[in-house]
């Protein structure tokens, strides 16, 4: 089969299946893993967008010879976050107006069962069912051994930090969909954000007044060093200083784009960053390097 890939959660989907070979496109943002990058690129961000404090539309244009040539069977897409997606109305439309007999799948989850459902999603729709079965497994087994761990800490007495994680900085906004989740499943209480629902434009103030105990800068489409440079040349806000996290100097910058955004395999890896920011007594280590870093 002939797969076209339109977001980069797709192709991380497609290549845990062990379909990367039949990938015959990508956008310019497909880039794990790294043979990705040795893909025909179909889709990238306008070069000249429009100017926005926010993250989004962030919609792709989409180069319709390359898509054409590209002679897909399916093609696989995400609506589901704001930066860096094809919207799924103008690839339906393009595909169909190419060849009716082309499929479009749009992978638009809420929550990690939904991003698990969609890599089960794909493999039916691509004849990789048990591959399928098997990715979802391992995946549901690392998260099991990672909760007993979490249980069995507050068992022993840990308990749940209030942690706020931010998918914008300027203005800050709340993350959602399957991020508190995330962070539930790490072990900690995300304060600001609504398990299924897009995050929220909110202040400061907002911020200061639940007072997190760890604050997780995650901007959307931003890796690493991305953020970690967005943060240093953004002046702190008012009251900065007051906040739990930063007297007790747990504000971390994290890896958003590759453990956050992505409701692909990654998520998990994402779970397990959040368990070692929270409790690095019992997850250190347990992080992919380079992950994430303490600011200020």
């Amino acid at each position: 089969m002939r797969i076209l890939s339109l977001h980069p959660a797709a192709t991380e989907i497609v290549f845990a299946l062990g379909l990367g070979d039949e990938l015959v496109g990508v956008t310019a943002y497909c880039d794990s893993p790294p043979e990705a990058r040795q893909h025909p690129v179909v889709a990238r961000l306008p070069t000249s967008p429009a100017p926005s404090r926010l993250p989004g539309p962030g919609l792709l244009e989409i180069d319709r010879d390359a898509l054409e040539a590209a002679d897909p069977d399916l093609v696989i897409l995400s609506d589901v976050n704001r930066v860096c997606r094809a919207g799924s109305r103008e690839v339906r439309e393009m595909v169909a107006a190419i060849d009716e007999e082309i499929g479009v799948l749009s992978l638009d989850p809420v929550s990690l069962e939904g991003s698990l459902n969609a890599i089960q999603t794909v493999g039916a729709m691509t004849e990789a069912e048990d591959d399928a079965m098997d990715v979802v497994a391992d995946l549901r087994e690392r998260l099991q051994r990672l909760e007993a761990t979490v249980v069995s800490r507050r068992d022993h007495g840990f308990i749940a930090p209030r942690l706020a994680a931010l998918e914008w900085l300027d203005p800050p906004v709340s993350a959602g969909r399957w991020i508190p989740e995330q962070a539930r499943l790490a072990g900690g209480w995300e304060l600001l954000g609504h398990e299924g629902q897009s995050g929220e434009v909110m202040t400061w103030e907002a911020v200061r007044e639940v007072d997190p105990q760890i604050l997780v800068l995650m901007p959307a489409g931003m890796d690493l060093p991305t953020t970690v440079a967005e943060w240093a040349a953004m002046p702190r806000p008012k009251g900065w200083a007051d906040l739990q996290a930063v007297r007790e100097e747990r504000v971390f910058a994290v890896d958003g784009s590759a453990y956050f955004w992505r409701p692909g395999p990654r998520l998990l890896e994402g779970i397990e960053v959040l368990a070692e920011i929270i409790d690095p007594k019992a997850f250190d280590g347990m992080s992919m390097p380079n992950s994430f870093v303490r600011v200020d």
